[in-house]
């Protein structure tokens, strides 16, 4: 569904399901920012505003300033890891922001908080890849129908960005291939 010159039309409730699911995506990584930042609770507080805004909640300043919270959170963090995962949860905090522009990057608004929590969860690994694909065959797993759908009227995820970048376009390309039959209203 696209509204004028283009513009995506994005319910209210499809952002909350986007943000649920990126909250879902980015909490299972928390642990990695809070073992090496045992007293920072700037990325726990962004997902817990990101959950707060899918299930009902305002989208306000609070939930901005979480965002960029956790992203300070990041540039304390010690490890690349935990870095990663503060990320994940500044992104989760962001999906509400998701903006209606037909644009590829747009898609790392639905997908960057997984795509950052798999990196994180690679690195607590050595680096094994393995980990990283393991961790998007949840996120695809945990996708709602909604979120699916939403993702599929933004155009594929743009190349570039890294590591993160190609978790992205792997997690954009399993989900578009997904067929998903939403339930229907009770």
């Amino acid at each position: 569904m696209t509204g004028e010159a283009g513009e995506i039309v994005l319910s209210k409730r499809e952002l909350r399901e986007v943000t649920a699911f990126a909250a879902a995506c980015a909490e299972v990584v928390l642990e990695i920012f809070e073992t090496d930042q045992p007293d920072d609770s700037r990325p726990r507080d962004a997902v817990s505003a990101a959950w707060e805004f899918a299930r009902g909640g305002g989208r306000g300043k609070s939930l901005r300033d979480t965002a960029s919270a956790a992203l300070k959170a990041a540039k304390c963090a010690d490890t690349a890891a935990a870095r990663e995962a503060a990320w994940a949860a500044m992104s989760a905090a962001g999906a509400a922001y998701l903006h209606p522009l037909p644009k590829a990057t747009q898609v790392k608004h639905i997908l960057g908080a997984d795509a950052y929590a798999a990196r994180a969860a690679e690195l607590v690994a050595d680096d094994d890849r393995s980990v990283g694909a393991a961790h998007l065959e949840q996120a695809v797993h945990r996708a709602t129908p909604v979120v699916v759908d939403v993702l599929k009227r933004f155009p594929a995820a743009p190349s570039g960005g890294g590591r993160v970048g190609e978790l992205i376009r792997v997690l954009d390309a399993d989900l578009r291939s997904l067929t998903l039959v939403e339930d229907p209203p009770s």
